[in-house]
């Protein structure tokens, strides 16, 4: 049977790059890896918290870490900063106060920056954002793909697959139900092909979203 890999990873080293980019010897790997984990963790959750949206979206795209010996770089890449600006000036001091409590690293610095993207919707995860927020609100799933299918489609990109599964609508058996526009070439490498798989917890069940966004051909 057809095995579906994970684009991203599929696309490492040609139009795809890595979140987190450090070297550490492999008796240190794993630690480095948790230590990435609580960072990305930590900053969601403040986010999550200081952030008061209608849509249910919080707009992290990614968040990118490089580590030096004395320095620990975090790039959050959102797609409305001003929410997390407007709401607190010093917003970002918080934050890093937060991680570093976190993290209790003493000898090394930890810089965040913040930028933004210019076209949000034309991003799986801020999608996935907004399509959990809908499903939440018992909206219809079709509704709700077609609207995210919808904004998309206003962000330039040549193609959208968005997937639905678990018990949709409550339904007693669950299932998948999916929607393509466009086309989304997962085979070919050169294709650039923005991918995010997103759980959203609603009354009856958890339902998986993943989202396959082809942005253009190398």
């Amino acid at each position: 049977m057809g095995q579906k890999i994970n684009p991203l990873g599929f696309r490492l080293g040609t139009t795809q790059s890595h979140y987190s980019l450090w070297f550490s010897q492999p008796k240190n790997y794993s630690e480095g890896l948790q230590e990435d984990q609580k960072i990305r963790d930590c900053i969601k959750n403040y986010v999550q918290k200081n952030t008061k949206t209608s849509s249910g979206v919080e707009g992290i795209a990614r968040i990118e870490i490089q580590k030096r010996i004395d320095l620990i770089q975090v790039i959050i890449h959102m797609g409305f900063p001003k929410l997390l600006i407007e709401n607190k000036p010093q917003g970002i001091e918080d934050l890093k106060i937060n991680v570093q409590k976190e993290l209790n690293c003493v000898n090394r610095k930890l810089n965040i920056a913040i930028t933004r993207i210019a076209k949000p919707y034309g991003d799986p995860n801020i999608l996935a954002e907004f399509i959990a927020g809908q499903l939440k609100n018992r909206v219809s799933f079709r509704k709700a793909m077609k609207k995210a299918i919808e904004l998309t489609e206003q962000a330039d990109t040549k193609g959208i697959q968005i997937q639905i599964a678990g018990r949709i609508d409550g339904k007693e058996i669950a299932r998948i139900e999916w929607l393509r526009e466009g086309r989304v070439p997962l085979q070919t490498i050169r294709a650039k092909i923005d991918y995010c798989a997103y759980s959203v917890r609603t009354i009856y069940g958890v339902l998986g979203i993943k989202i396959w966004i082809f942005i253009d051909e190398e």
